[in-house]
């Protein structure tokens, strides 16, 4: 694209009457444009309307000023489409402010100009108009606030405000016009006035407003009046638009709304010469649409999917891993094509018009503005984008599976059969309870008609699981637990990938079939590719769990972060499930938890500092133990923590309640545990187990760093030292976990007499093992020979010889082998059980055999190549750690 001007001053006169016009009317514009200056030639063309002229004149020589500038930059190729879209927009959003004050002023000169807001949708609220854009605002007022006669009604006067504004914007003249206004986005547009009160508007889209208004939102934004009042608005409708859990009946709107198009449009959907640009199959709307249906999707969970400027959502769906990033650069290349085609359309006679000519004469018209040769060079250019627009988006729409399942029972019986159901019996118990409408999320006609659409699919999926009864049995018990269906299998029909996962899950880990009938919605976060990634750093996964949307309190970060953690560790079961490595799900599972720990603390100090101010010196800090301490959980780990404070313990809060040291940090610590382990509306979260604080139950919660530093020192029994060898600090600042790390440093390496506390190592252990004996031989925690052994024998040889206090299980016994203290055998034994002990925390809760048909699954997360291998390195691992812990022990038992 060339640059100069007067080349494009020839394309313009050569092509454009409407620009040619507007050059030879406003020659101080033409003249600014000579200069190849275009901000220059911009602030000309704003300048074209005086105050003498009349709001109405002064807008509709700025418009045309404005549009033949901006198209000047873009022919010349000066500007590219952002800037073009972005400066039509923002001129849009000052008529409208000059209209509605204006209209406001003319019936009200003395009163404030509040209470009015113009809300923009379409392009214009999502800042892309193009040359011949409508706007399509929504007009709302607040009754309470909007000026008005003494005897006249508010909604009147809101009436007549925003006619006579739309009056001032539409009307035309030898100077042209500014905009058409299009009122009909507003809820029944036939049947309700042109501006609607505010709380009236919401209670519409909190009750009863339409999938396709959903969408609608999504490119939404206060333009003019009293933004306040358009702020609020939006605010208040954010969860109909931007919806947590997936609402596949949106989803279905924006899919049926484009079908609807390629049919109302017909004419317009072959391409070539009267193609459709906007509106015609793989044009500009299917852009559109296919980004907002994954924002619709993905938006409610992640608030950086919610741009409505198009090609900022292409790239955010991209950087989120929703989208592939080829998939986004491509329809990002296409649409800025058709948005720029479209642009030359419309300015060639400033027509609101998306069709490619039906003349020949017409379209090289079009294409030597563009600088191309001719018409069948513009369509050479635009036919690939097309195609391949075309093709993507009906990835949104995939076929459906027209077998659907019979209704006879014979005929239904010998589908089952042939989809490989060796017992279709239980399949057709399964459908025929499903379909018999006892089911309460099954009464609603639309619940029934999603199952119908499913079936087909669902029911070949389960036919070759791995156990296809366990996987009906659960999947019956999960459906017949649910309140409503509908959105549940429309996903599922959607995204027959997770069709496939599902039942994974249902025939092999009741933890979390058990999980998806409490919470359905817990499938909705696996359906990209990065449900599947390991969970971020602690502290990115902690602005993640913490983030809350502009208005939400301290009661709905409890609620979100148990959303949020149920959703990552349900993914970090499927990842196990799905063949993902158990030890790195472990770390992933410590992550989750540390963020949560991160996330809860910090808001419920806040909130308790509100109330009861702050403690000059003092802070609460959190001391990990156990597997937590160690950074690897399983899915079902409880927290074990501490509960310390620093400062002085005589010192009192300066808050408007105010609180003793001591009492205002054990309040604080009960606080911290109720909002990790309380059930919300959105379920539980952790168990939280503080019995390992100094003097157990019957201790204080949370002690000062004084007085646990002395209760180490001078009182602590050898198990809690040897408890200490997994602690680590997770919660305050860095330098009181420093000054915490120096206190876990002075108790571990202090002097003491290894004989007396490998004695009482042993007794504990063999208490242990009196009092809670192993469930199966697969029991690999109590087992002997298993992790429990395992984990006192590195602890004591850390003890042994000063060394390797690394609270991290696996690094410790590392530290331990490299300098010869233990065997080296150790380590493999070590990543065998732990493996096994998290994936059997899924699939064999109670620490029993896992049913046959998992047992390959286990054997793979374990790295053996089938069951009888895996039981094998098994019972090799615990004869290295029995061996092992036996020579330890031997000693004490025999003095015993």
């Amino acid at each position: 694209m060339v640059t100069d001007w007067p080349e494009t001053q020839a394309r313009i006169r050569g092509h454009s009457p409407f620009l040619t016009r507007a050059l030879d009317r406003y020659p101080e514009v033409a003249e600014a444009l000579a200069t190849g200056d275009m901000d220059a030639a911009l602030a000309v063309a704003q300048a074209l309307g005086q105050p003498e002229d009349g709001v109405a004149r002064s807008l509709r020589r700025r418009r045309t000023g404005i549009a033949l500038v901006t198209a000047a930059a873009d022919l010349s190729g000066v500007w590219g489409l952002d800037r073009v879209t972005r400066t039509l927009s923002d001129f849009a959003d000052s008529a409208v402010e000059e209209a509605l004050a204006a209209a406001m002023a003319e019936r009200y000169p003395d009163a404030e100009h509040k209470g009015f807001a113009v809300l923009a949708l379409g392009k214009h609220g999502s800042r892309e108009l193009n040359y011949s854009s409508d706007i399509d605002p929504i007009l709302l007022y607040d009754p309470a606030t909007l000026p008005h006669g003494p005897r006249e009604d508010p909604a009147d006067a809101a009436v007549r405000i925003g006619r006579r504004m739309s009056e001032l914007l539409t009307a035309r003249d030898a100077d042209g016009y500014v905009f058409r206004v299009d009122l009909r986005l507003r809820p029944s547009p036939e049947a309700t006035p042109i501006a609607l009160p505010v709380e009236a508007a919401i209670g519409y889209y909190e009750s009863t407003a339409l999938g396709w208004e959903q969408a609608a939102f999504i490119r939404s934004r206060a333009a003019a009046g009293d933004i306040a009042l358009g702020d609020y608005f939006l605010r208040q409708i954010r969860p109909f638009v931007w919806r947590r859990h997936l609402d596949f009946s949106a989803i279905d709107a924006i899919v049926d709304i484009s079908r609807r198009i390629r049919d109302h449009y017909a004419q317009g959907q072959a391409f070539g010469p009267g193609y459709d640009l906007k509106r015609g199959r793989g044009g500009i709307r299917e852009v559109e649409f296919f980004a907002q249906v994954h924002q619709l999707i993905h938006g409610g969970r992640d608030p950086a999917l919610r741009s409505g400027n198009t090609r900022q959502a292409l790239a955010a769906l991209a950087q989120a891993g929703v989208i592939e990033p080829d998939v986004a650069a491509q329809l990002d290349e296409a649409y800025i094509l058709f948005r720029t085609i479209e642009h030359r359309l419309q300015m060639v006679e400033d027509l609101q018009t998306h069709e490619l000519p039906k003349s020949a004469a017409a379209m090289d018209n079009v294409a030597r503005l563009h600088s191309l040769a001719d018409g069948d060079a513009l369509l050479d250019l635009l036919r690939p984008q097309v195609e391949w627009v075309g093709r993507n988006y009906d990835r949104l729409s995939p076929e459906q599976d027209d077998a659907s399942l019979s209704q006879d029972e014979a005929l239904l019986a010998a589908q089952l059969a042939e989809m490989g159901f060796a017992d279709p019996q239980t399949a057709l118990a399964r459908i025929a309870h499903w379909r018999g409408g006892k089911v309460r999320a099954l009464r609603s006609g639309p619940s029934r008609e999603a199952l119908e659409s499913l079936l087909p699919g669902l029911m070949r999926a389960l036919a070759s699981a791995p156990d296809p009864s366990r996987a009906l049995n659960r999947l019956d018990d999960m459906i017949g637990r649910l309140p409503s269906a509908i959105n549940f299998f429309k996903l599922l029909a959607a995204r027959p990938a997770l069709v496939a996962l599902l039942a994974e899950i249902l025939s092999h880990a009741p933890t979390l079939a058990d999980a998806l009938a409490r919470r359905a919605e817990l499938i909705d976060g696996l359906i990209d590719a990065t449900a599947f990634d390991p969970p971020p750093p602690v502290d990115v996964l902690t602005a993640q769990l913490a983030a809350l949307e502009p208005g939400e309190d301290y009661q709905a970060l409890l609620d979100r972060v148990r959303q949020r953690v149920g959703d990552r560790r349900f993914a970090l079961g499927a990842q196990i499930i799905r063949g993902g490595d158990p030890l790195e799900a472990g770390r992933g599972y410590g992550r989750v938890a540390e963020a949560a720990i991160e996330a809860l603390a910090a808001g419920t100090v806040a909130e308790f500092e509100a109330v009861h101010g702050k403690v000059a010196g003092g802070e609460i800090v959190i001391l990990a133990l156990g597997r937590l301490g160690g950074g690897v959980l399983t899915h079902a780990s409880d927290l074990d923590v501490i509960f310390l404070f620093t400062g002085d313990f005589r010192a009192e809060s300066d808050g408007p309640k105010p609180l003793g040291a001591t009492q205002y940090f054990n309040r604080l610590a009960q606080r911290i545990v109720n909002a990790l382990s309380v059930h919300t509306a959105s379920g539980p979260l952790y168990e939280v187990d503080t019995r390992l604080r100094p003097s157990g139950a019957q201790g204080l919660l949370a002690v000062s760093f004084d007085s646990f530093a002395k209760y180490q020192r001078e009182e602590a029994w050898a198990w809690e030292h040897l408890a200490l060898t997994r602690a680590r600090p997770i919660f305050g600042s860095p330098q009181a976990r420093t000054a915490l790390a120096a206190i876990l440093t002075e108790t571990l390496e202090k002097d003491r007499d290894i004989n007396d506390l490998e004695q009482e190592a042993v007794k504990m252990r063999g208490d242990i093992a009196t009092h809670k004996p192993p469930a199966s031989d697969l029991d690999v925690k109590l087992v002997p020979g298993g992790l429990v052994d395992l984990e006192f024998l590195i602890h004591i040889t850390q003890f042994r010889y000063g060394m390797a206090f690394d609270p991290d299980l696996g690094k410790a016994l590392a530290m331990l082998v490299a300098a010869g203290h233990l065997p080296a055998d150790l380590i493999a034994a070590h990543d065998l059980i732990t493996r096994y002990l998290i994936v059997s925390r899924l699939v064999s809760p109670s620490s029993t055999e896992p049913p046959e048909a998992t047992r390959p699954l286990v054997a793979r997360a374990c790295g053996a190549d089938h069951w009888d291998s895996l039981l094998e390195s098994y019972a090799k691992a615990r004869q290295s750690v029995r061996k092992a812990w036996a020579a330890l022990a031997a000693p004490y038992q025999e003095d015993k």
